[in-house]
Order: structure tokens, then C-alpha cells, then sequence
């Protein structure tokens, strides 16, 4: 049964994907769009590959500075790696890859996968903030049309929203209230279930993972750590304006429409379906056309961004994978040698 549900989980979310393109896709001129890739300059979409690629080198060696303070010291070849593996593994199931890199680290370097965890929770309230930051910037810079786009999205959803906040007052009461209770039970019989052998299990994984949380309170340097968070994101937006130019229907588009892209785009990569495919291209398509974008040069600029860099995080996190397979088995074969010197030395 868990076999199953293995397979049918990644299986649906795919199968969302692919309602959703097909949903971006249904009504557009493919002539017109196809006569938008011809005459695409795919210079620029490159130069965002190098930026793609920056980006994550950044983003590896920031999680290396998470890690240092808990006590142990992964190599940046190491961290990269699993970093990759596990953007790969989102692909195929979302939100898997926080594991999976975990996993991958704790193989290689010993870091405990509640510990990785941990920072890997305090690095997404970091990316949270730096989008809150940034949609605060592009509602300043494009109120007008950011608050367009909000209210065509939400209008039509805004009555069954009204019908729907009685059932949502009565799960917020029911969930506080069951909240309360377990902490009523856990406090009065703690003494009990720190016997217990399941509780004492379940403590140590928490308080490793809090250990990763707060060992951004304990940066060897905290300017850099900051800096690499900025420079991520500065290749976020990069990689967002740099397409623009690759196509004449976007050559002309500011660099806020470019913040607007970031945001929203943001938003659709994280929907809890592989790689945010369908979600991201309906919103960026809808995002440009508040800038007078056609939908098929909004498609096209969508396809473009979001093609390439998907294929990118699959080749890096290929690459990934071997290279960490190919070190584990040189280690292993070198190991086996040792072991086997005596014996040869007998013979």
C-alpha cells in the first residue's frame, strides 16, 4: 500500500501539471508563438543560465555557513551536491528535495538529517523574507498594475471565500482547541513520557533540528552570510530581466515589470507541484499581460525562462548525483583495498 501511494502521489501532482499547461496552452495561437521563439536572441537566455548557475554556488556556500556552527564542517563540494540532488528530487515530489539533501549530507559528512533540516527550515524563512521584501519593492514600484493583477485573481474567488469563512472560524477554533488539550495532557503527565522511549527519541530529533534553526544566530560571518542572500536574489531578478531581452515583444518591458515577474513567478514555483509547472506559466503569462504583452509572447517568455532553468537544475543535479556516487565508490573500493593488503602481504 505504501508502494502505492508512492507512486500515485507524484503521479497526480504531475497529472495537475499537465491540466494546468494544457489550461495556459488550449487557447493560444502556436503559430504566433512559435514565430516568437524564431526570433528569439538566445544569447540572453544563456547569460541567465550563468546566472542560474551563480545563484546556486551562492546559495551552496550559505548553507555551508548554516551548517558550521552546529559542530561539524561539510565541504563546499559536498554541500553543492547535495544542494543539487535535492532540487532535482523536487521534481519528481515536491518538497522532497529538504530530505533528500539532508540525507545526501549526513552519507557524506556525517551532519545528522534533523540537524540539516533545521537549517534548511531557517534558509526557506530567509528566502520568505526576501520575497516579502521584494513584493513590498514592487508594490511600491508597480502598485497600479500589481494591484490589477491581485484583484483579477482574487475577484472571482472572493464569494466562495465569504461563504467558505464560517467553515475556516470553526476549523481555527477546533485546531486551538486540540492544541490546548495535548498541551494540557503533556504537561500534566511529562514526567511519564520522559520514560517513554519514543518521546525521548522524538526530543533529541527536535532539539537537533532546532540546533540547525537557530545556528543562524551563530555565523562565523554573518556579513557574508547576508551578502550571499542578496546576491542570490539579485540573480533571481537577473535571470527575470535578462529573458525579457531575448524576446522583441518583452525587449522593451521596464526593470519593475521585470520585479513584477520575480514576485509573482515566485509565487507559482511555490505550489506544491513539480517544479511549479502550469502554476508559474499561467501567472507570469497573466503578470505580462498587464504590461500589454500578448498571451503568446507571455507563453514564450514563460517556456523560455522556466524551460531552461529546469533544465538546468536537472543537469547540475545529474552531475550532482554521479559525482557523489563515483566518490562513495572510490572510497569504498579504497577501503576494500586496505583491507585487503594484510592478506596479500600473507600470500
Amino acid at each position: 500500500m505504501k508502494k502505492l501511494l508512492s507512486v500515485l502521489k507524484p503521479a497526480a501532482l504531475l497529472g495537475v501539471s499537465a491540466f494546468l499547461m494544457w489550461y495556459a496552452l488550449k487557447e493560444l495561437d502556436f503559430e504566433k508563438m512559435w514565430a516568437e521563439f524564431l526570433r528569439a536572441d538566445y544569447a540572453w537566455v544563456l547569460v541567465s543560465l550563468v546566472m542560474g548557475v551563480l545563484a546556486y554556488v551562492s546559495r551552496a556556500i550559505r548553507w555551508q555557513m548554516q551548517i558550521r556552527p552546529t559542530g561539524y564542517r561539510p565541504s563546499l563540494r559536498h554541500t553543492y551536491n547535495a544542494m543539487m540532488i535535492g532540487y532535482v528530487a523536487n521534481l519528481v515530489l515536491p518538497r522532497a528535495g529538504e530530505v533528500v539533501r539532508c540525507s545526501v549530507l549526513r552519507r557524506t559528512d556525517g551532519v545528522p538529517v534533523n540537524t540539516g533540516f533545521g537549517t534548511v527550515i531557517a534558509e526557506r524563512m530567509i528566502d520568505g523574507v526576501m520575497l516579502l521584501l521584494a513584493i513590498g519593492i514592487a508594490f511600491l514600484l508597480e502598485f497600479g498594475r500589481v494591484q490589477e493583477f491581485l484583484l483579477r485573481l482574487f475577484s472571482d474567488k472572493y464569494n466562495s471565500l465569504e461563504h467558505g469563512m464560517s467553515s475556516l472560524y470553526w476549523l481555527f477554533w477546533v485546531l486551538l482547541g486540540s492544541v490546548a488539550v495535548v498541551l494540557f495532557f503533556g504537561l500534566r503527565y511529562l514526567s511519564r513520557l520522559r520514560k517513554n522511549a519514543y518521546f525521548r527519541k522524538t526530543m533529541a530529533f527536535v532539539r537537533g533540528m532546532l540546533k540547525g534553526v537557530f545556528s543562524i544566530t551563530k555565523l562565523d560571518n554573518p556579513a557574508a552570510f547576508w551578502g550571499h542572500t542578496v546576491f542570490v536574489w539579485s540573480m533571481y531578478y537577473g535571470m527575470s530581466l535578462v529573458v525579457f531581452f531575448a524576446l522583441p515583444a518583452t525587449a522593451g518591458l521596464s526593470w519593475g515589470a521585470a520585479l513584477s515577474v520575480l514576485v509573482i513567478g515566485s509565487l507559482g514555483m511555490a505550489a506544491p507541484v513539480q517544479g511549479g509547472i502550469g502554476v508559474y506559466h499561467l501567472l507570469v503569462q497573466a503578470t505580462l499581460l498587464l504590461y500589454g504583452v500578448p498571451k503568446e509572447a507571455g507563453m514564450a517568455y514563460a517556456l523560455l525562462a522556466h524551460t531552461s532553468q529546469t533544465l538546468l537544475v536537472v543537469l547540475m543535479g545529474v552531475l550532482s548525483f554521479m559525482g557523489s556516487m563515483l566518490r562513495r565508490n572510490g572510497v569504498g573500493m579504497r577501503l576494500t583495498q586496505t583491507k585487503a593488503e594484510p592478506h596479500e602481504l600473507n600470500r
